[in-house]
C-alpha cells in the first residue's frame, strides 16, 4: 500500500469532534483551542506515517491532544520546590511571603479595598499612607514613601532631588544588578550628572569634598549588597560622609539595597546595616527593596527627611513607579511581623536562614532513609546555604545537604523539573544535591515522590 492512501486513513478534524471526548476538550479549552490542537496531532501524525511510522488509533490522536491543551493551558508561572538551598533566590521569585501577607493579598485582590479611600472623610484618600507610617517607625525616620522596586526608588529619588545637578559616587560603588541594569545608566536616565571619585578599591573622604562645587546636589552611596571587594580598601563611613554633606550643604543619599531591620551577624552570617542604623548614621534619604532581607513583596522604600519625600511624592515619576494593592497588603503584613517582634516565626526568610543546624540534619537523614528504602544510592553531607537575591555576598550558613548518584545527574534534575510540582536542586561535585534549608515542610511529601518517581 502507497503512503499516500496509509494517510488517507487518518480520520479527519471533524471526525474526532464528534466523539465525547472532543466535546470535553472543547467544554474545558475552548472550540478553537480544541480545534488547533487536533489539526496539529494530525499534521505530526502525517509526517511520522511519512517516515515510516503506522496509522495511529483514534484514541490516540485524542490523547496526544488532551496531553498538548494540558501543556499549553498549564500557567507558565506556578509554585515549585526549592531545595538549592539559595534563600532569597532572585530566579525563583526571591522572598516567599508569609502566611499573615499571603492572607491580606488574597483579601484585598478578591474585594474592593480602601487603597485610596478614606473612611473618616468619606472622600479620595491616598495609597501613599498605607505604609508610610509602619516604615518610619520601624526605620526610625520622619516620613516614608512605596513604590514597585529598589531600582526605582533610587531612580525617582535622583530625578526628583538632583535633575541636572551632579551628584558624587565613589568608582568602587557603580555596581550592575540583575538583568544588567547599572547605576550610572540608572544615574543618567534620571538627569543627574555622574562626578566619580577615587579608585575602584579605595576612595577617601577627600576625594568626596574635592567633588563638591556650587552645581553639587548629592553624594550617593551605594552599599555593596550584592558584591564585595576585599583587601587593600578604604572607604568612608556613611557617618563621615552625612558629615561632610551637611557641612557643605548638599544631601546625603543612601540605596542600601537589601534592607534589613534584624542584625544578621547574630545567625552567623556577616554583619549588614540595619535600616535604622544608616538612618541614625545621617543619611538624608534611604531606599531599600521588600523582597530580600526584608522577606515581603516586590516593592521599594524611600525613608528619611519628610521634606524630601514630599518632594518625592509630588514628582511625576512617582505614579510610573507606584506599587499596587497586592504589593502594599503583602507589604503592611509583613512589616507588622517586624513591629509587633515576630518577624523570625513569620516570614520565611527569616525562618530558614535561624533554622538551627540539628533540625535541618534530621529532615537530611529523614530524606536520605526514605529514598534508600526505595534502592537509590544517597548520602548526607556538609554543604553549605547561600542567602543570595542580590544580599550579603560571600556569606553563608551551614547546613546539610542530601546527595543523590546518578549515572547522568543533569538527566536526573531535568526530569525533576518537569515534575509537577516542579522540584528544583543543584549539581555539586558530580551529584544530584538538594538543601533543605529551603524547603517547606508541607513539599515534603511532594519532595520525596518526585525522587521517587
Amino acid at each position: 500500500m502507497d503512503k499516500q492512501t496509509v494517510l488517507r486513513q487518518l480520520p479527519s478534524v471533524d471526525a474526532l469532534l464528534r466523539g465525547q471526548t472532543a466535546v470535553t476538550l472543547i467544554n474545558q479549552y475552548g472550540r478553537l483551542q480544541t480545534v488547533a490542537a487536533l489539526r496539529r496531532v494530525i499534521k505530526e501524525s502525517r509526517e511520522e506515517i511519512l517516515d515510516g511510522a503506522p496509522v495511529p488509533q483514534q484514541e490516540t490522536l485524542l490523547t496526544r491532544a488532551t496531553a498538548f491543551l494540558a501543556a499549553e493551558a498549564a500557567p507558565s508561572l506556578r509554585p515549585l520546590i526549592n531545595g538549592t538551598g539559595v534563600i532569597v533566590h532572585t530566579n525563583l521569585g526571591r522572598a516567599p511571603l508569609s502566611v499573615e501577607a499571603a492572607a491580606s493579598v488574597t483579601a484585598v485582590a478578591s474585594a474592593y479595598s480602601t487603597l485610596e479611600f478614606d473612611l473618616d472623610s468619606g472622600k479620595r484618600g491616598s495609597r501613599a499612607v498605607h505604609a508610610a507610617a509602619l516604615i518610619a517607625q520601624l526605620t526610625g525616620s520622619a516620613d516614608a514613601h512605596t513604590v514597585n522596586n529598589n531600582a526605582a526608588a533610587v531612580l525617582l529619588m535622583l530625578t526628583a532631588l538632583c535633575d541636572e545637578k551632579e551628584v558624587i559616587i565613589s568608582r568602587g560603588q557603580l555596581v550592575e544588578i540583575g538583568g544588567g541594569f547599572r547605576i550610572p545608566d540608572v544615574m543618567a536616565q534620571s538627569g543627574a550628572i555622574l562626578i566619580e571619585v577615587g579608585t575602584t578599591n579605595r576612595t577617601h573622604l577627600r576625594d568626596y569634598a574635592a567633588a563638591i562645587n556650587e552645581n553639587t546636589a548629592a553624594i550617593l552611596v551605594a552599599h555593596p549588597s550584592n558584591y564585595k571587594i576585599i583587601g587593600f580598601t578604604t572607604e568612608p563611613s556613611l557617618r563621615e560622609l552625612a558629615a561632610l554633606a551637611h557641612e557643605r550643604g548638599i544631601l546625603l543619599l543612601y540605596d542600601q539595597g537589601s534592607g534589613t531591620f534584624l542584625d544578621t551577624a547574630v545567625y552567623g552570617l556577616d554583619p549588614e546595616p540595619t535600616i535604622p542604623d544608616s538612618i541614625g548614621a545621617g543619611a538624608d534619604i534611604v531606599t531599600f527593596s521588600g523582597d530580600k532581607l526584608l522577606g515581603g513583596p516586590q516593592a521599594g522604600m524611600l525613608c528619611g527627611d519628610a521634606d524630601l519625600i514630599a518632594r518625592i511624592k509630588r514628582h511625576p515619576l512617582a505614579r510610573a513607579v507606584r506599587a499596587d494593592k497586592m504589593a502594599l497588603s503583602a507589604l503592611l503584613a509583613t512589616l507588622q511581623s517586624y513591629a509587633n517582634g515576630h518577624a523570625l516565626e513569620d516570614i520565611p526568610v527569616w525562618q530558614m536562614i535561624s533554622r538551627p543546624l540539628p533540625i535541618i540534619a534530621e529532615t537530611a537523614a529523614r530524606w536520605a532513609a526514605a529514598l534508600r528504602e526505595r534502592g537509590m544510592d544517597v548520602e548526607v553531607v556538609d554543604g553549605r546555604s547561600k542567602v543570595g537575591g542580590g544580599s550579603l555576598p560571600g556569606s553563608s550558613l551551614p547546613t546539610k545537604l542530601v546527595a543523590i548518584t546518578h549515572a547522568d545527574p543533569d538527566a536526573f534534575a531535568a526530569g525533576l523539573r518537569a515534575h509537577d510540582p516542579p522540584l528544583i536542586g543543584r549539581i555539586w561535585n558530580g551529584r544530584f544535591v538538594l538543601d533543605p534549608r529551603t524547603v517547606f515542610a508541607d513539599q515534603e511529601e511532594d519532595l520525596l515522590r518526585a525522587v521517587q518517581e
